[in-house]
């Protein structure tokens, strides 16, 4: 049986974008071929199975031959040997450097290096993504970690120029950069409700107000390192529960504004006391590398859990932490205003993301 095909010759790469995401995925050639079965392609393009095969094979060979350019994005532009449309460019990059975030889960926070790498094959079975994309994901994290992090300037804009991402996937990269770095805690059992854009706000969070380039825009590191400064200023705080008339006062102004307000005022009241030092306490430690990477589980721990078994509702959380954080202006003699207010915004905004009712 003969069949005819027909021919042209361009020089133009091309490149079948749905088959560039199983190659992506780590499908081989027969189950990606499977997958164009099932979903159609050979009454797409009136083919057989041996055509499909050969057009998959060619797809494949052509992403193996363009990965190396896609470790170096900004080469990818410049070099003559494939001709690819801008357009298509940005869509290979793009989808190149995304992950999954179950994936990115499992190894956030853990160091970049070969002994996680180790634990791909667990994480594959774990996760259910195919061994050959955990490390595609995993090399990626690694180059990016590597590139920016001892470079000057915003984290997020670094990553941007070198890798050519859009600002949403610079900005989760920035996240894995920024535990990796300050190895935050973040498998612990208790956290394990956490989603990675849980983790991920909280880094912005961190990164936008208590690094060293929250303050000077000039520094190194600017992004990765969290300010010393400022954390061993956070110690002054603890004059809100060292001091009993100080809160004792602090307690009568949050009262006096939540009467009313939220339906556990009672327990908030009772409770009032130990909140307050759940926050200053955790506060007055960062001064120590192992609390630093502590943070999270002690907000879950100190706060959150309490809160959660008193059946607190987000809505109530909000307005305790804003009047809580409100209050503190207008004692007289606390006189620690803009450290007060930089560290309750970051910690006001990292319970409400994780607080998960």
């Amino acid at each position: 049986m003969s069949m005819e095909l027909d021919v042209f010759v361009g020089n133009t790469t091309i490149m079948d974008m749905e088959v560039y995401q199983l190659w992506l995925d780590g499908l081989t050639v027969s189950d990606a071929v499977k997958v164009r079965m099932d979903e159609g392609a050979l009454l797409e393009c009136e083919a057989n199975p041996e055509v499909l095969t050969s057009d998959t094979m060619d797809q494949f060979r052509t992403f193996q031959m363009c990965e190396r350019l896609l470790h170096s994005p900004t080469k990818l532009g410049s070099q003559l040997l494939y001709q690819i449309p801008a357009q298509n460019q940005i869509i290979l990059i793009e989808r190149y450097y995304e992950f999954d975030s179950v994936f990115a889960r499992e190894v956030l926070g853990k160091k970049l290096s070969k002994g996680t790498k180790k634990d791909l094959d667990d994480i594959s079975c774990k996760t259910g993504i195919t061994l050959k994309s955990c490390r595609r994901q995993f090399d990626n994290f690694k180059r990016v970690f590597k590139v920016v992090e001892e470079l000057k300037g915003p984290l997020v804009e670094n990553i941007q120029r070198h890798f050519l991402l859009s600002d949403t996937l610079a900005r989760d990269y920035a996240a894995i950069v920024f535990f990796a770095n300050s190895r935050f805690e973040t498998g612990k059992r208790k956290l394990q409700y956490l989603s990675f854009q849980d983790f991920a706000f909280c880094a912005g969070q961190l990164i936008s107000y208590w690094t060293i380039g929250a303050m000077d825009s000039m520094m190194e590191d600017m992004d990765v390192d969290l300010e010393k400064e400022f954390l061993n200023e956070l110690k002054d705080l603890k004059v809100l529960v060292n001091d009993k008339d100080m809160m004792d006062q602090h307690k009568i102004l949050v009262c006096a504004a939540l009467r009313g307000k939220i339906k556990v005022y009672k327990l908030m009241e009772v409770n009032f006391k130990n909140l307050s030092r759940a926050l200053i306490n955790l506060a007055s430690k960062l001064t120590h590398t192992k609390d630093v990477r502590d943070l999270f589980i002690d907000l879950v721990e100190k706060f959150i859990e309490p809160c959660r078994y008193d059946r607190w509702t987000v809505a109530e959380i909000t307005l305790f932490l804003t009047h809580y954080t409100n209050a503190a202006h207008c004692l007289g003699t606390f006189r620690h205003q803009m450290i007060w207010d930089r560290y309750m915004g970051v910690i006001k905004s990292c319970i409400l993301q994780m607080y998960h009712e």
